[in-house]
């Protein structure tokens, strides 16, 4: 099964709430929500507030990807706020199976990021441990950008070490450059899960641009 989760990086920050509903009635899955602090990445986007404010909009997951320098620090505020899974970059954290279970204590299931530069086989000593593993298949920090095709041989990597340690039920997520045209790409590859922005949001007819991916 592919679960579709649109980010809202991409949507009319100005209707927020509404977008979100509008991404529900269109048959999405989850919804991704891309947090941004400006310094693990060249952006700034939502905090705890603007997904506590969210919230009653939707019962759908709310997927929330930290793109944060020190994601220890803050993890309890985001699950607080209405996160239902959280996910962080391998590349942020000084402690990364620490932060990994930190978030599980808070009765969330635990995500691992890797940004396109950084290798499969690091993930090795937290496979066991994470619920899903996030391919960036762009440089994270904006919207828009073009899928990085050398993405495509890391998710047959990542799929590979899964299936031998008898992970296969981890879900495997990709972002960036999702699209009708890369999506049977990473669904071939091993990913399950797309996060697509622009091809969702950028959309007048959300539910076929969403039928389109899957």
């Amino acid at each position: 099964m592919t679960i579709i989760a649109p980010s809202i990086l991409s949507a009319d920050f100005a209707r927020l709430g509404e977008e979100v509903q509008a991404a529900d009635r269109a048959g999405a899955d989850w919804i991704h929500i891309d947090v941004m602090d400006g310094r693990f990445v060249p952006n700034l986007t939502f905090g705890p507030p603007v997904i506590r404010a969210i919230r009653p909009a939707t019962k759908l997951t709310f997927d929330v990807h930290l793109m944060i320098e020190r994601p220890e620090l803050s993890i309890a505020e985001y699950a607080a706020a209405g996160a239902d899974r959280i996910t962080v970059h391998a590349e942020a954290c000084l402690h990364l199976h620490r932060t990994i279970y930190q978030i599980k204590e808070l009765g969330l299931p635990a995500g691992v990021a890797i940004n396109p530069a950084t290798p499969v086989s690091s993930l090795e000593p937290v496979l066991d441990d994470v619920d899903l593993v996030l391919i960036m298949t762009v440089n994270p920090g904006f919207g828009g950008q073009s899928f990085i095709p050398y993405s495509l041989e890391k998710l047959r990597q990542l799929r590979e070490l899964l299936n031998r340690r008898g992970r296969s039920h981890v879900d495997v997520q990709v972002d960036g450059g999702i699209n009708p045209s890369t999506a049977p790409l990473v669904r071939e590859a091993g990913a399950n899960v797309l996060v697509a922005g622009n091809a969702v949001f950028a959309e007048a007819d959300r539910k076929a641009a969403i039928a389109a991916l899957r």
